[in-house]
């Protein structure tokens, strides 16, 4: 695993980022095994606490869930998955569209633009 760290957001949130794109796009499937706190920790160089930071909020969110003495698992609940794959949409498309008219772009014009881009090859 290789994260490229952005000084301007908590490492955990970009943890959490990372590891709902990798289920999402299916790298990581409902209920395959994530990786222990010291390895990913050990993996990324960073603090073990940021580690568990960030699995206590991906258990929160009902992401990952805990099996005791297994460690922490996928979610099985596939409406959760694809809830999170809805949310990650909602923030790209927000980002897009705020991008485009910070541009001068009408609401219009940016919806041309995104089906001209759907339609090409």
């Amino acid at each position: 695993m290789s994260i490229e760290f952005d000084n301007n957001l908590p490492i955990y949130l970009q943890i959490m980022t990372y590891l709902k794109k990798e289920i999402i796009i299916g790298k990581l499937l409902p209920g395959d095994k994530i990786p222990s706190v010291r390895e990913l920790a050990s993996e990324l160089q960073i603090n073990p606490n940021t580690v568990q930071r960030t699995f206590q909020e991906l258990e929160r969110e009902g992401i990952v869930e805990t099996r005791r003495g297994l460690g922490r698992y996928v979610t099985s609940e596939e409406s959760k998955i694809m809830e999170i794959k809805k949310e990650m949409a909602g923030d790209l498309l927000e980002r897009f569209i705020r991008g485009m008219q910070e541009l001068g772009f009408k609401d219009q014009d940016i919806i041309t633009i995104v089906e001209d881009a759907v339609k090409q090859p």
